[in-house]
């Protein structure tokens, strides 16, 4: 008798251990606040349980949630100069530059998605910006796919799969850091593991967008960029305005004009990046470069004046004064939201540790896990559920990814280098089916702004959840192949991708 009551109250303290996650994404998915509002509610609650499953101390608590926030202290620096490096990008001419370049080749409707996504795929690891970068390439490419004929739906579905490929992979993305943050990996060393496996995502996709496209029967009329630009209504130039402001100003220089040497910073930035260099000095290059570069391409002046009279001969130029503004605007962009919530998240995440929250947990997928790679595989579902669950990449990476790095911590033992391997994997499992994972599920907050966005610019469609999904085949090609690649040991095929089998790590007994 007394058994049987025990182990009913060793449940149910179990079950209320784990009920601040419950609490958490019931506030954001199904009474709609915002993270930053359900997240400290979050962390009072899991105090309130830490306090009445484990008879913690106030200072305690407060210990264990700061003790988490210094753990990923770097990680803010990161996020502020990632921030002001894609705004100093998006001003300077560094992104319209790759559009102008891709753009100079005759587009025709065969060729309008593929161009879409490549495109698209490099602005965003040049901005670190998926939503940015839709915004910005949605009006150029849903208008050329107009003038040459081509299938909107999958125009459409191109450039959503490209502009998420730099979220994914992308040095200064902030879904990259945070992943990498999370997991405690260093940012580079995480795009060198999946660097391959991305890159081969991405030639599948393009292949199989071209194919599509043939099978289509798709006309071969040329359309240019400029006269996409210029038959784009006075109505969604102003609503792109106050949506997207940056975008307007990259489309503005797309149809000026930009030197194809406004590429070199981002040139200079991978450069770094596959070095070695720290992250933190990559960024600093990259803004340090776009000011230089813009200098002599004349989007940046050394005076107001200069600025203004280059405004009244029809260009887009800032002064240094506003060069400065521009980083100021990155750094308080990434402090006013992502930064904030980064750290009510790791607190949150200290009090769940501290109390051994995740136990029960780790206990079923130890149950269910015969071996390492059937334990990552776990991890792998454990995320896009929970992005499909929270509705957010953002709510997924850091609410998903501690549970993911403690079912490692706490059930496999092998060298470092193996567990760091295993740690990189997780990172990827977080960003991967957090940002990939939500261009496949109808319900996402990143469906609903694409389709906000490509609505708002071009109006002739009524553009629908399905127009996005149906057609992201570099979506679909990363969820489903990073899953199967783990499971079935198959990644081993792919440099830097194979994670380390037994003996060198095992699960622990």
């Amino acid at each position: 008798m007394n058994e049987n009551l025990n182990e009913r109250r060793g449940w149910f303290i179990e079950i209320l251990k784990l009920s601040p996650v419950v609490i958490l994404g019931v506030l954001m998915v199904a009474v709609g606040l915002d993270v930053l509002v359900a997240a400290p509610i979050a962390v009072m609650f899991a105090a309130l349980v830490a306090f009445i499953t484990e008879k913690f101390t106030f200072q305690k608590i407060v210990d264990s949630a700061v003790d988490s926030v210094k753990e990923i202290q770097l990680v803010f620096f990161i996020l502020m100069l990632a921030y002001a490096m894609a705004e100093t990008f998006m001003a300077t001419g560094v992104g319209a530059s790759i559009i102008i370049m891709s753009l100079n080749f005759g587009l025709t409707a065969k060729t309008i998605a593929v161009t879409g996504i490549i495109v698209t795929s490099l602005l965003s690891v040049a901005i670190g910006s998926s939503w940015g970068t839709f915004a910005a390439c949605a009006p150029v490419f849903l208008w050329l796919n107009h003038i040459v004929g081509g299938n909107i739906l999958l125009t459409t579905a191109a450039i959503a799969g490209g502009a998420c490929f730099g979220d994914n992979i992308g040095l200064i993305s902030d879904t990259t850091v945070v992943s990498s943050g999370i997991q405690k990996v260093e940012v580079i060393d995480r795009i060198k593991h999946q660097g391959v496996w991305s890159l081969s995502c991405l030639v599948l996709s393009i292949i199989t967008f071209y194919g599509v496209s043939v099978f289509m029967g798709l006309p071969d009329t040329v359309g240019s960029a400029s006269e996409a630009i210029n038959n784009i209504p006075q109505s969604v130039w102003s609503a792109l305005a106050a949506e997207r402001e940056s975008a307007v100003t990259l489309l503005k220089q797309v149809q000026s004009g930009i030197p194809a040497y406004m590429g070199i910073p981002l040139l200079l930035v991978l450069a770094a990046a596959v070095k070695g260099l720290p992250t933190l000095l990559c960024l600093f290059l990259g803004i340090f470069s776009s000011l230089i570069f813009g200098i002599f391409a004349g989007t940046i002046t050394i005076t107001a004046e200069a600025a203004q009279a280059a405004a009244e001969m029809g260009k887009t130029a800032i002064d240094l004064k506003g060069f400065i503004e521009l980083i100021y605007t990155g750094f308080s962009g990434a402090g006013a939201w992502v930064i904030v919530m980064m750290m009510w998240i790791a607190a949150f995440g200290g009090i769940m540790g501290s109390m051994n929250a995740f136990e029960p947990l780790s206990r079923l997928v130890k149950g269910m896990a015969k071996n390492v790679r059937q334990l990552m595989f776990y991890n792998g579902v454990f995320s896009i559920l929970g992005n499909a669950a929270l509705a957010d990449e953002m709510a997924q990476i850091v609410t998903i990814g501690p549970i993911i790095r403690n079912l490692v911590d706490e059930n496999v033992e092998g060298d470092e280098k193996a567990m760091y391997k295993l740690k990189l994997r997780n990172a990827t499992f977080s960003d991967a089916l957090g940002v990939f994972g939500s261009q496949l599920i109808p319900w996402h907050v990143y469906i609903g702004f694409y389709i906000g966005i490509a609505k708002v610019v071009y109006p002739l469609h009524e553009f629908v959840p399905m127009d996005i999904i149906k057609f992201n085949f570099l979506a679909m090609i990363s969820v489903f192949s990073i899953l199967f690649l783990t499971i079935t040991g198959f990644d081993r095929f792919i440099p830097l991708f194979g994670l380390e089998t037994e003996p060198k790590v095992r699960l622990k007994k």
